[in-house]
């Protein structure tokens, strides 16, 4: 048996690698997405002061802190039963609404595009930002520019710092906002809507304008039907923020709706020896393996996932772009893995509008931005969406505060069942009949994990908690003297 090996894998945050097994015939025997590193963050944030988690776990990750401080602030809330006023739920949700226009722009720009607009066949060194640009045009790129650093001047001014915000804590914000800041964010927020506008052209033109690309997003090497999970506000619209989770099966019929503190419920894990991620399932099915269908536990989150469970848009824009996609590709739910692009800048948009609607809300100027939680903290969950998927954050403390359990579920880890599904499925397309594996080719199979925008940083865990650890000491001469291993082959 052949194997062919992808290591490192490209364009995502993190680290991976894809093993391709092939038989003596030359076709995919089997595929995986591996994930040999380890983070731990659970264990770390054990014996810690709750309130410390908000500024501690947006460590896990510098692509999407953001997330990780609304979910452990949520959670804290949650913790000590406390409900932050109006003003500083709607500045959480403004900042988060920046995070998400300017992680989509990353992730489409400069990790996807590339794909799509010099093509899955054009050389390493020209399938990248600079060959984008180059492609697209010098003002294109300063666009792109411009929203990422008013994506992060929105969270240094709320936030306290433009990467690793610092300011939500249990009961809302350490700070608020004035009036000369409220006049520049409606000003940020006018410049975001018209981005999102423009990306979603940009969009239009080099992707849907080039047949062979519409045929590639609708061919069956990327297409899985699974269900589909999201969460949405009271009338079932998407909502990055706050509101119920909501799971559809592969006819986008309801199939389930929790509040946060209800997630073990409905959601388990399952664990392989092969990697450090773990697999996500709908437990009202069960695990039933890396297959999708309706009889599967599998489950899809992030971008298209979010707009399959939902029933629309709460913007009028993104309503519009919404409906221009399904209308596009069928009619709902879509199960193509590569419209997660499409769905990517429909969400860009929406979260812009999201942004400018609060934006103008004369509310968050308000000095009252916190309320001293006074209750006995226990235990509590939170919930937001992350660009990369649904994010659940769960701590259970002593009436002291300090942290006995932490369970996190990021993103990538409620699609890794569906990326490794992909990834084999891409594979089987592209190899096959003897045809050469050229770097192109592999390329290809890449793009099948590419469309989910997966962290690696984030999601990586380990069970029991002990990692395979191989310790060498070489001597001034270069002998090696003494070998440790643990857990290691």
């Amino acid at each position: 048996m052949k194997t062919v090996t992808i290591d490192p894998i490209t364009r995502l945050e993190g680290h991976g690698k894809i093993d391709i097994f092939l038989d003596d015939a030359g076709k995919v025997a089997n595929a995986y997405l591996q994930i040999p590193e380890l983070r731990g963050f659970e264990r770390f944030c054990e014996g810690r002061p709750v309130e410390e988690l908000p500024r501690i776990t947006t460590r896990i990750c510098g692509v999407c802190p953001t997330a990780h401080h609304m979910a452990s602030s949520k959670a804290c809330d949650a913790v000590y039963h406390v409900d932050p006023p109006p003003a500083a739920k709607k500045l959480r949700e403004l900042m988060n609404s920046a995070f998400y226009v300017g992680d989509h722009t990353t992730h489409f720009y400069i990790l996807a595009a590339p794909d799509f607009v010099l093509g899955p066949d054009a050389p390493p060194a020209e399938r990248n930002i600079i060959g984008l640009i180059g492609k697209v045009g010098l003002e294109a790129g300063k666009k792109v520019i411009e929203a990422r650093a008013l994506e992060h001047e929105v969270i240094q001014m709320i936030g306290g710092k433009s990467i690793h915000p610092v300011t939500a804590l249990p009961g809302g914000l350490a700070k608020s906002i004035t009036t000369e800041d409220q006049a520049r964010l409606v000003e940020i927020g006018q410049t975001m809507v018209e981005f999102g506008r423009f990306s979603l052209q940009v969009f239009e033109d080099v992707v849907l304008g080039n047949q062979d690309y519409v045929d590639l997003i609708l061919s069956d090497g990327y297409t899985h039907k699974t269900h589909y999970l999201g969460l949405v506000d009271e009338n079932n619209k998407v909502n990055f923020y706050d509101g119920m989770a909501r799971y559809v099966d592969t006819e986008g019929r309801e199939l389930g709706k929790y509040a946060p503190a209800d997630y073990l419920d409905h959601i388990a894990e399952h664990v392989e020896s092969w990697s450090y991620l773990k697999f996500p399932y709908l437990k009202s099915i069960g695990w039933k393996g890396l297959v999708d269908g309706q009889d599967s536990g599998v489950y899809r989150a992030a971008p298209l996932a979010r707009l399959n469970a939902a029933d629309g848009m709460a913007t009028p824009l993104a309503q519009k772009a919404y409906d221009r996609m399904y209308e596009t590709l069928g009619g709902k739910p879509v199960h193509q893995t590569l419209a997660y692009h499409w769905a990517r800048l429909v969400e860009l948009l929406y979260a812009a509008e999201r942004l400018l609607e609060l934006a103008q809300d004369d509310e968050i100027t308000s000095p009252d931005v916190h309320t001293v939680p006074t209750e006995t903290p226990d235990e509590g969950v939170g919930i937001v969406e992350a660009p990369r998927g649904i994010l659940t954050h769960h701590y259970q403390t002593d009436s002291n505060g300090i942290v006995k359990k932490a369970n996190l579920i990021v993103g990538t880890t409620n699609n890794y069942p569906a990326i490794c599904m992909s990834v084999k499925k891409a594979a089987e397309t592209v190899i096959n009949n003897g045809r050469e594996i050229t770097e192109g080719t592999l390329n290809m199979i890449e793009m099948a994990f590419r469309a989910y925008d997966p962290c690696m940083a984030c999601a990586t865990h380990a069970l029991p908690g002990r990692m395979p650890l191989r310790v060498c000491v070489y001597d001034a001469r270069g002998d090696l003297v003494q070998e440790i291993a643990r857990h290691a082959r």
